[in-house]
């Protein structure tokens, strides 16, 4: 059966548009143009992707997101946030809550499809690779069901923040440029900014906790790296500066 991705958008002919060129591509769509239809459509059709738009007549998207991200059935489904704010604070607020993309109108549908396919894609490959469980210090990753678990609690995380938690666990004593993750995690590195690992790493340090936060490190000015080695738990300020000898990636 093929994926299902759920299209948010006031404007139906967006929505039309962006639905057609998903389903020429081999998706099922669903679509809502308002808010509270968004909220119930995701959490009754639990769709593989949400594409939403911000600017939405009800309920705001961005209230929409923290909703979706606040329920435990829809809290890791990838969002793309897709917005005619271009500003650059905006994409920032946006990624700072967790999205897992930002796109801005007017935009290349071609392009959003690829994104799509991307963040899909590597939603696959995280769980499939490695298949063995990860597991240092209070942190463990079961790969195979896409779950993070902190000192035996379950941590709910969005598919961006389980890869870039995956990928410096897997690189453990490596120093992660923002480049790398941005190639490894996101799949890109065009029209992004570095700031957008940044805010990824301060959300995900925030929902795993002190203890656990304490092993990803802040090289200044390079990238971020997991230490090898126990831990006692950090302030998130202490972690902002860490920095010594480097083995870069």
């Amino acid at each position: 059966m093929s994926e299902l991705i759920l299209v948010v958008d006031d404007e139906e002919d967006l929505v039309e548009l962006v639905a057609f060129n998903l389903e020429r591509n081999g998706f099922q769509t669903v679509q809502a143009l308002n808010g509270r239809d968004a909220i119930t459509l995701a959490i009754e059709k639990l769709p593989r992707l949400i594409v939403l738009d911000l600017m939405l007549p009800d309920v705001d998207g961005l209230e929409v997101f923290r909703t979706l991200r606040k329920n435990e059935k829809t809290a890791g489904i990838p969002i793309i946030m897709l917005t005619a704010k271009a500003d650059e604070v905006d994409r920032i607020v946006g990624l700072e809550l967790g999205a897992d993309d930002y796109v801005t109108k007017p935009f290349s549908p071609r392009e959003l499809v690829l994104r799509v396919k991307g963040i899909l894609r590597r939603s696959v490959e995280s769980v499939a690779t490695p298949s063995a469980s990860l597991e240092f210090g209070p942190i463990r990753i079961d790969p195979e069901r896409f779950e993070v678990y902190i000192e035996g609690e379950l941590a709910v995380l969005t598919s961006t923040e389980f890869r870039l938690l995956q990928e410096l666990m897997v690189r453990r004593g490596k120093v992660l440029t923002r480049r790398y993750l941005l190639e490894n995690v996101w799949g890109y590195v065009h029209n992004v900014t570095d700031r957008t690992v940044d805010t990824h790493i301060k959300r995900l340090r925030q929902k795993i906790g002190p203890a656990a936060a304490a092993y990803i490190e802040t090289i200044r000015g390079v990238g971020y790296r997991f230490a090898d080695s126990e831990r006692q738990p950090l302030s998130l300020d202490e972690l902002e500066d860490t920095a010594d000898e480097v083995d870069l990636i």
